[in-house]
């Protein structure tokens, strides 16, 4: 599975996703969450990371021109939608992006199923909070295109890997505090989606 890690907020936490095997990781631009970074840090980070590292920014309820605006200052690859949008609002951006479904019940994980989308457990503040999703949800899904986030750890991984997903992305479950990475706990989480 490939590994996003998302909430990073200093370098040192961002090498260490990276050192540690990550694929991705991700910049909330939500100025709510208690992870929240500026693009101006969020640039200051991306300039010094190695290349073929996915750089996400984390959006809710944001214009196209904001996000495009942001991820251009950012030097980021990816814009990951963590609200509804619609076909108007996706003609209008320009940065590559990838759905995020809310899911509240069984059928919320078919949404989108012919796209790559990142699947969450709902809450209210639109993540961050380790609420797991009912895994019983994906059983008989096509989990290939799917990113699995929502109150992971590293001792759950084993008992998800034969669903299939594309890839986890974890916040919550890194963490010593909001927005600062636990090394061991970074290390642990993708060396156990990768064995």
């Amino acid at each position: 599975m490939r590994v996003k890690i998302c909430g990073i907020t200093s370098l040192e936490d961002a090498l260490t996703a990276i050192n540690a095997g990550a694929e991705a990781i991700g910049f909330i631009f939500y100025p709510k969450s208690p992870r929240y970074i500026t693009p101006k840090e969020a640039k200051k980070i991306s300039a010094l990371l190695p290349p073929f590292v996915q750089k996400v920014g984390v959006f809710v309820n944001e214009t196209p021109k904001c996000i495009d605006k942001t991820c251009e200052k950012a030097k980021l690859n990816l814009a990951q939608l963590h609200f509804d949008v619609n076909k108007k609002f996706l003609s209008k951006l320009k940065t590559p992006y990838i759905k995020v479904v809310r899911a509240k019940q069984k059928s919320d994980v078919l949404k989108y199923e012919d796209e790559y989308r990142l699947i969450d457990a709902f809450t209210d503040n639109f993540g961050g909070e380790g609420k797991s999703i009912d895994l019983s949800w994906f059983d008989g899904v096509d989990c290939s295109k799917i990113i699995l986030a929502g109150g992971l750890c590293a001792d759950m991984l084993d008992g998800i890997k034969h669903f299939g997903f594309y890839g986890v992305d974890v916040n919550s479950g890194v963490e010593l505090s909001y927005g600062k990475k636990d090394a061991q706990k970074v290390y642990d989480f993708v060396k156990s989606a990768k064995n």
